[in-house]
């Protein structure tokens, strides 16, 4: 019985979650980092248009009989006019005393023509951004310094803030379900690799333990080697195991032909009754020890040739007519007949010996179960499907032990007194089985147990 894996956690939700996870990160980061770099450069418009209309006002000062007379320029005013009609102050200083303007915006530490100073601030409940720049005039021999401080609100620079801020979030957000969906398909891709290996090894027959060729991803190439590894381990123990029975069976089978044929010389010298019994049970004996030691035989060259088929186009019908050939002098024997009917020809490609030895186990058990002065019937057919067929007139399957039969060493209740190993059976399923087929169990409506071998 296969155990259950404990399993922890989904490989692919986890993929998916740190990818998502590292995505989501990313956007708010590129949101930041779009906003702080548009704030800034939207800042550094504003400050560079306060810094021109400051110095069109500064070119505008100049001392005139020792008098400071400032001409404000319509163009200093006209150049901070934006669509949110963002209110401008200004504050003129001479020598530091206040000369003109809003007396509230103070100035904030200019000294010399090359300082400018920007700073963020409020101003009568709103808040502004101002610059504060100095100039020294000289004339008439008097020498004198103009300050000049100028704000703007900035609801202009607020609202294309937001709406870069409106902009960014969409890119951000964009980002992240491109990458989410990137993120599904990577992971796809990624779990596919493991899909596709499961795939190959659960596609596998039973006795297919030959190594994987197939080009995997690096990060998978020790998992695919060790899989290698134990299959290579396997496929030896396995093939060990086949040769030791085979071996075995082998060995077993002549010494006990040998007996045999001493234990029934010996049954037509003895006289004594008693005698005569226990060499019958011997010779009886001998003989499922030795048809057991064939089956084995059997199974273990059909378990071998399963994996490596040795297909050939054949006639079944002559085929099984050899066969039937063969046993006819063991049926006679028995006082048995054995019918071969069906199509004259039926091609197939397969394995010849597989299927003959199939199909020979069939009508061997047919043999050991029908009544004297019966026919055991053996019929091929090319449709629906390739199919051989035997039939007796025997006391039939148990019906509640029929899906079991095909299981290694098991008999049904009926089998007492009559000797076999158990195996025939499942030779036929796993000659079914490694030709992509079938075999079927069932009795007839008349009586008797019917074997189809479906190809």
């Amino acid at each position: 019985m296969t155990a259950n894996p404990t399993v922890s956690g989904s490989l692919r939700n986890r993929l998916v979650l740190a990818l998502i996870g590292g995505a989501a990160v990313l956007a708010v980061l590129l949101f930041l980092a779009v906003r702080n770099y548009a704030a800034q450069v939207a800042q550094q418009g504003q400050d560079n248009i306060l810094e021109a209309s400051v110095t069109s006002i500064l070119d505008a000062a100049a001392l005139r009989d020792g008098v400071l007379e400032v001409d404000i320029p319509y163009a200093a005013f006209s150049m901070l006019t934006t669509p949110s009609d963002d209110r401008v102050f200004y504050a003129i200083y001479q020598d530091g005393a206040f000369l003109s303007g809003y007396e509230d915006l103070l100035l904030a530490g200019a000294s010399g023509q090359s300082d400018w100073l920007f700073t963020s601030g409020e101003l009568r409940g709103e808040r502004i951004r101002q610059v504060s720049a100095s100039r020294t005039l000289v004339g008439l021999g008097r020498q004198t310094e103009i300050a000049i401080v100028l704000g703007q609100t900035q609801d202009a620079l607020s609202q294309t803030l937001d709406q870069i801020s409106r902009n960014a979030a969409f890119l951000g957000l964009g980002f992240f379900l491109l990458t989410a969906a990137l993120s599904f398909w990577i992971t796809s891709t990624t779990i596919g690799q493991l899909n596709r290996l499961t795939t190959s090894v659960t596609r596998r027959g039973p006795q297919d333990l030959s190594p994987f060729k197939k080009p995997v991803p690096r990060e998978m190439a020790p998992l695919v080697l060790s899989l290698n590894s134990l299959m290579g381990r396997l496929d030896q123990s396995l093939s060990q195991s086949e040769d030791f029975i085979a071996e075995a069976a082998h060995r077993v089978r002549t010494p006990l032909a040998t007996v045999r044929s001493y234990a029934e010389a010996t049954l037509h010298r003895v006289e004594k009754k008693e005698n005569r019994e226990a060499l019958r049970a011997m010779v009886r004996a001998i003989d499922e020890s030795s048809r057991a030691a064939g089956q084995l035989l059997d199974h273990a060259m059909i378990t071998f040739r399963a994996d490596h088929l040795e297909r050939e186009d054949v006639d079944l019908v002559e085929l099984i007519r050899e066969l039937v050939q063969r046993l006819t002098p063991i049926a006679e024997m028995k006082e048995l007949s054995l019918s071969l009917r069906g199509d004259t020809e039926v091609l197939y490609s397969g394995d010849p010996i597989l299927i003959q030895n199939a199909v020979r186990n069939m009508i061997d058990n047919a043999l050991k179960y029908a009544p004297a002065d019966s026919v055991v019937d053996i019929e091929v057919t090319a449709t629906p499907d390739v199919a051989v067929k035997v039939s007796d007139s025997g006391p039939g399957f148990p019906a509640e032990e029929i899906e079991q039969l095909t299981r290694r060493f098991e008999r049904g209740k009926n089998a007492a007194g009559t000797i076999g190993s158990g195996l025939g059976l499942t030779i036929a399923q796993d000659v079914a089985t490694a030709h992509g087929g079938t075999l079927v169990l069932n009795n007839k409506p008349t009586g008797g147990a019917c074997v189809v071998l479906s190809l």
